[in-house]
């Protein structure tokens, strides 16, 4: 990513009345922090508000810009926060005193609903905008994790479900096209599984694996990590906290890929010196969703399936990347690979016994975050699927 060699003004915008959490626009010229600090947007830098936590814009009517301050700043497009685009939040009550925050970033043609698992729907912040093209595209942030409720129980993969169900009916969406990250594939495989008649097809962006089959029904042997490579066992850094910027790229650096700011401010608090804090969500709930994890039923899943998966780099692409030095290191590297061939092999021999007719896309090298790590393959795949709807 290539950054700014200055830090960006904001453009005065006509007529523009919006908000950043408790800030005020008022025709593009000042900024009033709600009793704190009033800002002047003419002299103002994006750089100087991103240290009093500001997360996204919501403007009259609702609508945020889910790339914060790109429209505003003089970047001409080049920045990290390219790509803005109107999003309608509202929410949605699912349950007694649980309400479910819901994005709408808008579209034209048969509504896909973007389900996320341990983050909220803002990481679909990124790809949301190209799916709009060919579809309405909502997203669903699940109980307990940023703004949506946070009850004490209901997060089995059960209730989940029926609390997208709620959303749908809320929302009077007409056979929409569900697609899963993560635990997003627990919802989809229960939706599809009990309400067949309700969706027009299923998208699984790596979720479709079994979660309750255990490490010895891949049938795979052990890796010995001390003879692998040091780049491939070198522990992982702490991501960098001093700004979401910061972050993010100590996330790219590691993994390839790195979530959109707006995901990232649901989840981490902004210190009073403008560094990160720890995520604000408990271990409780990540845990209560695991616990609550059910078998799926594939053979029972009768709407069409997409299945984008990843899969292992060819071996000849690991030896470049990771550099062995030696024999012993080329070894231990063979049943690492095999590892993830298995996982990836297993995932799609029970799609094609359970549902022949799924289509199935397997994606080398590709982070479980598939539509980050390979944002253009996964439009391309899906706007293929929804085209092809009945």
């Amino acid at each position: 990513m290539q950054k700014n060699k200055l830090t960006p003004r904001l453009r005065r915008s006509p007529s523009l009345l919006c908000k950043i959490d408790h800030v005020s626009f008022v025709d593009g010229c000042i900024i009033r922090n709600q009793g704190h600090e009033t800002y002047d947007s003419r002299t103002t830098t994006r750089s100087q508000l991103s240290r009093d936590s500001f997360h996204t814009r919501i403007c009259d009517s609702g609508i945020v810009y889910s790339h914060q301050f790109c429209s505003l700043c003089d970047c001409a497009g080049n920045c990290n926060l390219a790509r803005p685009v109107p999003q309608r939040i509202t929410t949605v009550t699912v349950d007694n005193g649980v309400k479910l925050e819901v994005l709408d970033w808008g579209g034209n043609g048969r509504a896909v609903v973007l389900l996320a698992g341990y983050q909220t729907a803002h990481e679909y912040d990124d790809i949301a905008p190209r799916l709009t093209a060919f579809c309405h595209v909502y997203g669903i942030t699940r109980r307990g994790f940023g703004a949506s409720s946070r009850p004490h129980s209901g997060y089995t993969a059960q209730r989940s479900a029926e609390d997208v169900l709620q959303v749908l009916d809320a929302l009077k969406l007409d056979h929409p096209v569900l697609a899963g990250h993560s635990f997003g594939g627990e919802d989809l495989f229960t939706i599809g599984a009990e309400h067949p008649t309700l969706v027009a097809g299923l998208v699984f962006l790596d979720s479709a694996d079994d979660p309750t089959l255990p490490s010895s029904a891949y049938g795979i042997a052990e890796v010995d990590t001390k003879k692998l490579p040091a780049s491939m066992t070198t522990p992982e850094p702490q991501p960098a906290n001093s700004s979401f910027q910061a972050f993010r790229e100590s996330q790219l650096k590691a993994h390839g890929v790195m979530e959109p700011e707006a995901e990232l401010r649901q989840r981490y608090p902004v210190n009073p010196d403008g560094s990160i804090g720890e995520d604000s969500t408990p271990k409780w709930v990540r845990d209560a969703i695991f616990a609550g994890i059910q078998k799926p039923k594939y053979s029972n899943i009768h709407a069409p399936v997409l299945a984008i998966l990843t899969a292992p780099l060819p071996m000849d692409e690991q030896f470049k990347k990771y550099q062995p030095t030696t024999a012993d290191e080329r070894a231990a590297m063979e049943p690492k690979y095999a590892v993830g061939e298995a996982f990836t092999n297993r995932t799609v021999q029970d799609l094609k016994a359970g549902i022949p007719n799924a289509q199935i896309v397997t994606l080398p090298g590709a982070s479980t975050y598939i539509f980050l790590s390979n944002e253009s393959d996964t439009v391309r795949e899906m706007r293929s699927f929804v085209a092809g709807l009945h």
